[in-house]
């Protein structure tokens, strides 16, 4: 049985959702990812994410939001969004 506390995972690290806010990674390390979707598209009767922001960003609290950022971009479709989410964080974290 499941613990009530934890997170569902990508690739190792949590995911969490918040309304049409993703947030991938742990705020215990030094980045994380938020992917926003910005449009949906209706797929038979499912609402699918369409086109989503990406955003690699610090957990440091004491910097100023827009100084938290470090790369930003466009996806068409989740997949191809937390593809490219997964890379940057890793390859953040590696450094």
């Amino acid at each position: 049985m499941a613990q009530a506390n934890e997170f569902l995972t990508y690739k190792g690290h949590p995911l969490v959702r918040c309304g049409d806010t993703l947030y991938y990674g742990s705020m215990a390390d030094k980045y994380i990812v938020m992917l926003k979707v910005l449009n949906t598209k209706k797929v038979d009767d499912l609402e699918v994410a369409d086109k989503v922001s990406i955003q690699l960003m610090h957990t440091d609290d004491e910097m100023r939001a827009k100084d938290r950022i470090v790369k930003t971009s466009e996806k068409e479709g989740l997949y191809n969004a937390m593809d490219l989410g997964a890379i940057w964080l890793e390859r953040a974290l590696r450094d």
